[in-house]
């Protein structure tokens, strides 16, 4: 890419410049994580440590979408790493889902943070804007065309907006079977109207909306919000069969 395209793609906030040029490298998951290191689609790679790309079985039948790495993985370049991915590997087990099944990445692919006033070392989560979610778009539908999974777990209310547009909520749509927006209106009002449209059961993949496991952890009845998450796990294991 050349500095032209790289300043184009930086003003339109818009990663789908930066993703491999053909079709079999869009069809490769590691040509995908080598371009995304180098994605410069939106302004957030600017303090970030690194991309965080997805990660996982390429034949998982699982996918777990959620908002955006954390310090820890930033820092790691790996995804659910943290605190918040030790509580979703704890439900998993609860709730009957191979962790070999899964694949796990963010509708964002880099961190972003804000420091403590005064000063201090501490890098503080600052949800990512609408415009950052749409830049970063292109790699999340290249996720979705090449896993294909059975199964699609939307993990808090960013992520669910990025699948089905901004009037998507989860606390009304939580722990029940979705069907799949089509791919080309992902993120887009459309995406939001398409739910009542097919049955969920006759959808080739379905999605489940649940809380990001960083909820849990937030919560004041942590036990309480922990066993609902399970709870909406077991929606997603009973899709699979």
């Amino acid at each position: 890419m050349n500095a032209r395209t790289s300043q184009d793609a930086r003003t339109s906030q818009d990663a789908g410049p930066f993703l491999p040029g053909t079709a079999e490298g869009r069809s490769d998951l590691d040509e995908l994580r080598r371009a995304a290191a180098g994605c410069r689609g939106c302004g957030l790679y600017e303090n970030a440590t690194q991309t965080v790309f997805g990660e996982g079985s390429p034949g998982g039948r699982v996918m777990f979408v959620g908002e955006q790495p954390g310090d820890q993985e930033d820092r790691k370049g790996q995804p659910f790493v943290g605190p918040a991915g030790r509580v979703l590997d704890r439900a998993l087990a609860e709730a009957g889902i191979e962790r070999g099944d899964v694949y796990v990445t963010n509708a964002v692919k880099h961190f972003k943070f804000k420091r403590r006033e005064g000063g201090g070392k501490r890098r503080i989560h600052e949800p990512p804007s609408a415009a950052e979610v749409r830049a970063c778009r292109p790699w999340l539908l290249a996720e979705l065309r090449l896993l294909d999974p059975d199964v699609v777990v939307v993990l808090g209310a960013t992520a669910g907006r990025a699948l089905f547009g901004s009037s998507f909520r989860v606390t009304k749509q939580r722990g029940r079977l979705l069907p799949l927006p089509d791919l080309e209106t992902i993120g887009t009002p459309a995406a939001g109207r398409e739910l009542g449209d097919e049955p969920p059961e006759r959808a080739d993949t379905q999605i489940v909306a649940t809380i990001h496991p960083s909820a849990v952890l937030r919560a004041e009845d942590r036990d309480a919000m922990y066993a609902g998450f399970v709870e909406d796990l077991k929606v997603a294991a009973s899709a699979l069969g």
